[in-house]
């Protein structure tokens, strides 16, 4: 059997899309420019009214208001948290629990203002702790960076706070540390990435937060409280943890009041909201909406509140922050100043002589920061950029002429109208501004994006030939695999001399791009040279004459029904309401196609009696419990469809849905009778996953050996099953647990489930060791050598029926030439041999699905269980498909069954409790077995996305079944429908027995199999990844291509990169399997 060839083949074609998945990324989530420029206090943007007097000391472009600032963070402050209203005669646990905000600012209305504080999307703490210091609005792509946050290069207000002699005093959230290192006087950080750890951010800046404050050793007092938002991943808004977390924030801020100086400025402020399951990341109307908060001792406004509360971006507070202290804005904002914090108690003229200042400074600044993007990025609209310069000089302008009327403060009566005009137009100048940079940020490379679609589309159109080509020449992988490994170094070599001699800088994804792209060109040269060399060799043929035209149209019909519903998937994706209802839309797909495959059959004439010889040979009885054997494995495939649509995650585009009750932990049950019940249903879901797969490997007979690997199934599985219980169990009840108990139960939240990580892990490795779970038996007999496959009693009626001699051609000549010099001949009997493939496959199944409840929630098992029952009813509906249909290619699967076992797997995607979407990703996943913050990110990264592709992942593994699965069923089915003969005639026959061992009697054809297998599973993963990639390019200047396509392009494709993986370690775990079988025979035939 060619092993390695296999391997390294597919491993060369997921190569190819990984590049073109990469290249397309690189044209599609680019980021934007970041300039390299910063503001200094020298730069020449002071407006003509302070040009005519000097600025205080410690002042720059502005007359310093305030000498200290403190900006108190509240993660996941919504604006509904903050808002206070005394009507409200049962609030819920979020509302009306900042009582001090509302008391601040009714009474003191002139000294205190609650806002609506909108965030940009994505609203990821990291991306809105960037556009909180830059002014600036983050990428898309960033979102990812929340695993490894880099440091800020880019011009920002901490950087101006320290270049112009602040001290900058910081406690709270880490996630500072890493974007401005070395920028802090005095810094406290506490680990920030735990959701379930609610108190040791809070309460370690309450510690340090009041003396801090009075010693006065700071300019800037920075604290990020963390509390509220692990609240809401862990529990949800409307839960009494909420309440209790926002009242200590009210404590806190009531109390930080009364240590503040009349000379500082407070800010309190949420980063983004939240969902109404505590969730946050994308860009609806819950998450968006923050709250801020600004007050002062000293009277900040010139006239009272508005009646609904001002809406202002959250880029807004960079500029305003930055001339209240009297420091430059920073180089790239784009924020609009709040001019209403400038009035103070001055008379109305004044106050609008000192706003228009400062929106002339900030004009300035945008202006200048828009001349030098543009210099050096092409995305922002010229003639949107000439529009914006023409607004920007005639305000200038008009400013210009009207301080040369105006002497001192004193304001002509004419000229009051033009000063609030004058206003409304540098308004419309730095909103118009904001709005050309939000709409045009996102700078793509189109020749870098259709590069990376053609790079996969002729991925695809490799992966579809070679599985066809495979099927004539059983050599495809060894002789073409050299061209790709010859060309595609060769292409890359070529890329690196042409940056040598041009002097340029080597992109490693580009030259991987084009080494994939130059492999790919050498596999299809030398297809077409071997195409035309056996189009020569049969030229004088006709052109159907080798396979017949009606057996060509038959196989077009039967692919047409498969490719067909893949054909609409993929066309499907370019539409948004597809990608929103496609957790409904999946299950649909597979179920139509399990029903247009009983209609093929029925339509072949498959599941009618038949008639004539047939009929003789199978049996009317035996036939129809067939047919009814097949139906009633439909019936069961489309219970299991409609059960699974009770675990769905809801969408923010579909606002009458409601979550699934199974997505929340035990923990938030109230009821503890029903939390018990729940909680003994997951344990006996657990414990019968169990029975079922020790009955199936002992019913075959793969449990009979005392090998490591087998008594750690027998022993292993249950102690597993053990460790889940007791971590459900103490995690369930975490909360209520007091005193010392409350520390055991710490421990043992992270003891029981690395103790699962090391036993999944211990079987794993036993079954890489050693994965052969067969039982030998040897005796002495006079009768011939018998090596039997099956379970059963040696020298019973079973073992004759399932004697398999001709897979010991070599063991029993040998053993034949000894009985000729007067040998004894030894009878061996085998149990589980017919199995050994599946058994090994079942194992590692198991073993994962273990691992990947650990990672869920507990009422997710449920979801597992019919996982796995719906897999065991698709294998099964295949093998007995093939075998009403009289398939003799066992050694092929066919499309509709690759289509089906992939449908499957997106369909339990959602059916976990996902989607692909930011805010539906499960974190807690991070820390289930790690109390503690992680010292490294890859451990959390690796956690989560296990969690989020729990089903790609079992599913790639489990795809060799596919192939294998109708080989263990061929005794049964067999049975079913031989008749009755002399056991003479049954010992003629027992050859076609041989279950799993057939596929070693023609080890090129197991191994092209194997490769046909792989092959056609990546092209439907590359067929539906190639349909993202196209959507995503096509529409990205789509409405919703950040809702709803970029976020699916990116989830596909990380979907792509585990399932290819998966797949890879599945057909080498059956490889594995392949070795050890031939080394037991080996040490077999020398007994």
């Amino acid at each position: 059997m060619q092993r390695w060839p296999v391997v390294l083949f597919l491993a060369w074609v997921c190569f190819l899309f990984f590049a073109g998945i990469g290249l397309f990324m690189s044209g599609f989530l680019l980021t934007r420019i970041e300039l390299a420029s910063s503001s200094s206090c020298s730069d020449p943007l002071v407006p003509p009214l302070w040009e005519r007097q000097s600025l205080p000391p410690g002042s720059c472009w502005a007359p310093q208001r305030f000498s200290k600032a403190v900006l108190v963070i509240i993660d996941a402050l919504h604006f509904e948290f903050a808002r206070f209203d005394p009507a409200k005669a049962s609030p819920l646990p979020y509302e009306n629990k900042l009582g001090v905000l509302h008391q601040l600012a009714t009474s003191q209305p002139r000294h205190a203002r609650l806002y609506r504080f909108r965030a940009d999307p994505p609203t990821a703490t990291m991306q809105r702790i960037k556009g909180l210091t830059t002014g600036s609005l983050p990428t898309f792509i960033d979102v990812g960076s929340n695993f490894a946050s880099y440091a800020i290069q880019e011009d920002n207000l901490l950087a101006q706070l320290v270049q112009n002699g602040r001290r900058v005093v910081f406690m709270g959230d880490d996630t500072w540390e890493g974007l401005f290192p070395k920028k802090f006087f005095r810094s406290y950080f506490f680990p920030s990435f735990n959701v379930k750890d609610l108190h040791t951010v809070d309460d370690g800046i309450l510690q340090h937060l009041y003396p801090t404050v009075d010693s006065g050793e700071w300019d800037v007092l920075i604290a990020h409280f963390l509390g509220v938002d692990h609240c809401g991943h862990k529990h949800g808004p409307d839960h009494p943890e909420m309440a209790k977390k926002l009242t200590q924030m009210n404590e806190m801020l009531r109390s930080l009041v009364d240590h503040l100086g009349n000379d500082t400025l407070l800010l309190v402020a949420g980063d983004h909201g939240m969902t109404e399951t505590g969730d946050h990341g994308g860009d609806s109307e819950k998450e968006v909406n923050a709250a801020l908060f600004v007050y002062s001792r000293t009277p900040l406004f010139g006239s009272g509140p508005p009646e609904e509360p001002e809406t202002i971006p959250q880029v807004n507070l960079v500029p305003t922050v930055a001339l209240l202290l009297g420091v430059p804005i920073p180089y790239s904002n784009i924020g609009e100043v709040m001019a209403e914090l400038f009035a103070g108690d001055s008379d109305a003229v004044s106050a609008a002589l000192q706003q228009l200042s400062v929106y002339h400074i900030n004009a300035k600044q945008v202006d200048r920061f828009l001349q030098s993007y543009s210099l050096v990025a092409q995305d922002l609209p010229a003639e949107q950029l000439q529009h914006l310069q023409e607004l920007f000089s005639s305000a200038v302008e008009e400013h210009t002429q009207l301080l040369t009327q105006v002497q001192g403060t004193t304001v002509p009566p004419e000229l009051k109208p033009r000063l609030g005009s004058l206003i409304s137009r540098f308004q419309r100048y730095l909103r118009e501004a904001r709005a050309v940079c939000t709409q045009s940020w996102a700078r793509f490379h189109p020749l870098r994006m259709v590069g990376g679609c053609i790079l996969i589309a002729s991925s695809c159109l490799l992966c579809y030939m070679a599985s066809e080509l495979a099927a004539s020449s059983q050599s495809l992988c060894c002789s073409c695999l050299l061209y790709p490994l010859f060309w595609g170094p060769v292409g890359a070599a070529l890329l690196w001399l042409v940056h040598v001699f041009t002097q340029e800088g080597l992109d490693l994804l580009l030259v991987s791009s084009w080494a994939a792209a130059a492999s790919q060109l050498g596999f299809f040269w030398h297809w077409w040279g071997q195409h035309l060399k056996r189009a020569r060799l049969t030229g004088s043929q006709p052109p159907l004459a080798s396979g017949g035209l009606r057996q060509r149209l038959h196989a077009w019909l039967g692919l047409a029904f498969p490719m067909g519903i893949l054909v609409f998937r993929c066309g499907a994706m370019f539409s948004d309401s597809f990608v929103v209802a496609e957790a409904r839309v999946a299950p649909f797909l597979l179920a139509s196609l399990v029903m247009l495959l009983v209609g093929k059959l029925h339509w072949d004439g498959h599941l009618t009696v038949p008639e004539g010889p047939k009929q003789q040979l199978l049996g009317v009885s035996s036939y129809r419990r067939e047919i009814w054997y097949l139906l009633c494995l439909v019936a069961m495939l489309l219970v299991c469809v409609r059960l699974s649509s009770f675990f769905h995650q809801c969408r923010e585009e579909i606002p009458q849905c409601r979550p699934s009750v199974f997505l929340s932990p035990l923990a938030s049950l109230k009821n503890t009778r029903a939390k018990n019940l729940f909680y003994l249903l997951c344990v006996a879901l657990l414990a019968g996953l169990v029975y079922a797969v020790q009955s199936w490997l002992r019913h075959y007979g793969n449990l009979n050996s005392s090998d490591p690997l087998v008594l750690f199934v027998r022993w292993g599985f249950p102690l597993v099953v053990l460790c889940i219980a007791c971590y459900w169990a103490v995690a369930s009840s975490a909360d209520d647990s007091l005193g010392k108990l409350q520390e055991l139960v710490q421990v043992a939240v992270v003891v029981f489930p690395r103790a699962v990580y090391g036993l999944a892990s211990m079987g794993l490795l036993l079954l890489l060791c050693n994965p052969m779970t067969v039982f030998a038996k040897d005796t002495r007999e006079s009768a011939g050598s018998i090596v039997t496959p099956y379970l059963g009693v040696p020298g019973s009626e079973v073992d004759f029926l399932h004697v398999i001699p001709q897979i010991y051609k070599r063991m029993q000549e040998s053993q034949k030439s000894r009985l000729e010099r007067g040998s004894c001949r030894a009878t061996v009997a085998a149990y589980g041999l017919g199995s050994v493939y599946s058994a090994a496959l079942v194992i590692a199944l198991t073993l994962l699905g273990f691992l990947l409840m650990l990672l869920h929630s507990e009422r997710l098992s449920f979801a597992f269980l019919l996982l796995f029952v719906e897999a065991f009813v698709l294998l099964h509906i295949h093998t007995c498909a093939r075998g009403l249909a009289g398939d003799a290619e066992l050694f092929s699967v066919p499309w509709y069954a690759v289509i089906s076992w992939l449908l499957a797997a997106s369909q339990f995607f959602y059916s976990t409790g996902h989607q692909p979407i930011f805010p539906a990703i499960h974190w807690n996943a991070a820390f289930v077995g790690f109390h503690l913050d992680h010292s490294t990110n890859l451990l959390p990264a690796v956690l989560v996305g296990a969690n989020t592709f729990a089903s790609h992942i079992l599913f790639a593994v489990g795809c060799p079944l596919l192939l294998l699965w109708p080989f263990v069923c061929e005794v049964s089915t067999s049975q079913r429908k031989k008749p009755k003969k002399e056991s003479r005639e049954e010992l003629q026959e027992v050859e076609e027995h041989m279950m799993e061992m057939r596929l070693r009697e023609s080890p090129e054809l197991f191994s092209t199999a194997l490769l046909r297998l792989g092959l056609k599973y990546l092209f439907v993963l590359g067929a539906q990844l190639l349909a993202c990639v196209c959507a995503a390019m096509i529409l990205r200047r789509h409405l919703m291509v950040w809702k709803v396509f970029a976020p699916k392009f990116l989830f596909e494709s990380l979907g792509f990169v585990v399932s290819s993986i998966c797949l890879l370690l599945g057909i080498s775990l059956v490889m594995r399997v392949d070795c050890a079988v031939s080394t037991w025979f080996s040490q077999l035939r020398l007994r």
